[in-house]
């Protein structure tokens, strides 16, 4: 008895650390996956932050802003102030740091070439907007946050504001879309109405129109007089016959 129980134990051993290293593998091979994923991401997001370069060698080379706004790089520097703040409180976000400290660093930049060739009013609208956005409700997320919330729950909360705000912008393009869409229906609904409107007024026009043509011309043959072909005859015979009898006279006999 003794000799089952023990096989019986060290079966159930067995399958223990077989299960164990299974799961480790498995582990080992979601953390590969995580971090190459995660490489990747990186890549493209700082391909992503430096899309803007033509743009200010442009803005560099004319030493003008031209019809640029300075709300994308203000929002972007945002965004990654958002996601920095999030990396610190997340216990493994290295890369995640990594990646949003270069995005701020290229974001400033790009603020201030644009506030040095901007406008008066271009200059104007940026500085508030960069007060609003950067200062005020940064600074008001991170107190908000730190005074009302704690450990895991602290970083639940600033992931879904992150999550939201990157949603947030990637769903801005909506706003100009949705009109131009709606309008495009109304404009094809009204085309499509005007045709078959345009069809019907014009066969109520005819209609209309020919009796009062017909009538028009019936009324000018009742007015008009009787044509008399035999009166007509008469006076064309009578003028024959005065022809025919009245002779020219001779040179002699009107000097006899």
């Amino acid at each position: 008895m003794r000799v089952e129980k023990q096989l019986e134990q060290s079966q159930e051993l067995h399958h223990h650390h077989h299960h164990l290293a299974r799961m480790a593998i498995m582990t080992g091979h979601y953390q590969a996956l995580a971090y190459a994923f995660g490489i990747l991401g990186n890549i493209l997001s700082f391909m992503v932050y430096l899309a803007p370069l033509p743009t200010f060698y442009r803005i560099c080379k004319k030493k003008s802003t031209e019809g640029f706004q300075s709300v994308p790089y203000v929002v972007a520097l945002f965004s990654a102030m958002l996601w920095l703040y999030y990396s610190f409180l997340k216990t493994d976000g290295s890369m995640l740091r990594t990646i949003n400290s270069i995005g701020c660093v290229i974001e400033t930049i790009y603020i201030t070439v644009f506030l040095i060739y901007a406008t008066r009013t271009a200059l104007i609208s940026t500085v508030k907007l960069l007060l609003l956005l950067n200062v005020g409700i940064f600074g008001l997320i991170i107190t908000s946050t730190l005074i009302f919330s704690k450990g895991p729950k602290r970083l639940t909360i600033v992931g879904w504001i992150c999550s939201g705000f990157a949603v947030s912008v990637f769903a801005a393009p909506l706003s100009i879309m949705f009109p131009n869409v709606l309008g495009f229906t109304f404009g094809v609904a009204q085309m499509v109405l005007f045709i078959i409107y345009k069809g019907s007024k014009s066969k109520l026009i005819t209609e209309v129109n020919i009796p009062e043509i017909v009538i028009a011309v019936s009324s000018k043959t009742d007015n008009a007089e009787p044509f008399d072909a035999k009166g007509a005859d008469g006076q064309n015979g009578q003028a024959e016959e005065v022809t025919a009898t009245k002779k020219p006279e001779e040179p002699g006999e009107g000097n006899v």
